[in-house]
């Protein structure tokens, strides 16, 4: 799969109604609703609420992506917090039908580097599963630096993708120009026009306009990014609880059913 993957991927929110299940119709109209604007599509991540669902919500929501992708790629994202509880979902997801995981770091401050390395050489020991990097913070507690990254693409096999989402555009142009054959998204809408070199973008703008998202990629000028950036601010993309919002604006579009967050679910 390394090389593959460019363009727009969405990661999907999860639509769920008032008790909390994951609602596969919506799923189903969701997906119909951007199918020919994006080139993959990325279950139960961060806009997903990935890491706030439980078991069956993460499993529901993965296979109704599957059935509904009609030959779309599916990257499902993975975020728990220690290795053997990724290893054992990875494994779920492939027995789902998956083409991908995508797979934070372990999660804590003082989590090092070689341990972040190992933590993908252990999953990819396990499976077989092409996995996709997500270097974030906001969620572990910390990043993959550039030499663990380069690192990582040299030494372990079947790295498909990066979803580069530290916030550092600096760093993003490094990573893209770094030569490894490994695709690098983008995950900032905001940052788009200054991230050049990037195979592509992944961002929960996707879920509302991909071909906004894919007009910015064909012409990344500063135009552009003010154009997308007021859509984001429309729409609530760079508010904290952004997939709460996203959510809001597909239900009033009447593309899923039920604005309903997991904690206002749960709550319930």
């Amino acid at each position: 799969m390394q090389g593959t993957y460019t363009g727009t991927i969405v990661p999907l929110i999860t639509p769920l109604d008032p008790a909390g299940t994951v609602d596969g119709k919506s799923v189903g109209r969701l997906i119909d609703h951007i199918r020919t604007e994006v080139t993959g599509l990325m279950p139960a991540l961060t806009s997903g609420e990935g890491w706030k669902l439980d078991a069956r919500q993460w499993h529901d929501m993965v296979a109704h992506t599957v059935s509904h992708a009609q030959g779309l790629p599916v990257l499902a994202g993975i975020q728990l917090p220690e290795t053997a509880a990724v290893v054992e979902r990875a494994l779920l997801a492939a027995r789902l039908g998956v083409d991908a995981v995508v797979v934070t770091t372990p999660f804590g401050k003082d989590v090092g580097q070689d341990a972040i390395v190992e933590h993908y050489r252990t999953l990819r020991a396990a499976s077989d599963i092409p996995i996709f990097l997500y270097n974030e913070e906001a969620l572990s507690g910390n990043r993959i630096e550039y030499g663990t990254l380069l690192r990582i693409c040299a030494e372990i096999p079947g790295i498909a993708g990066i979803k580069e989402s530290s916030g550092d555009a600096a760093f993003t142009r490094r990573m893209a120009s770094a030569g490894t054959g490994i695709p690098v998204f983008e995950g900032w809408e905001n940052l788009l026009a200054d991230a050049v070199g990037i195979d592509g973008f992944i961002g929960p703008l996707a879920n509302l306009e991909p071909g906004l998202c894919n007009a910015m990629l064909v012409d990344p000028t500063p135009d552009r990014q003010a154009e997308i950036n007021a859509v984001c601010k429309r729409y609530g993309v760079f508010e904290d609880d952004w997939y709460r919002w996203v959510k809001k604006e597909l239900h009033t579009r009447g593309v899923i059913d039920s604005p309903v967050t997991r904690d206002e679910a749960a709550a319930s």
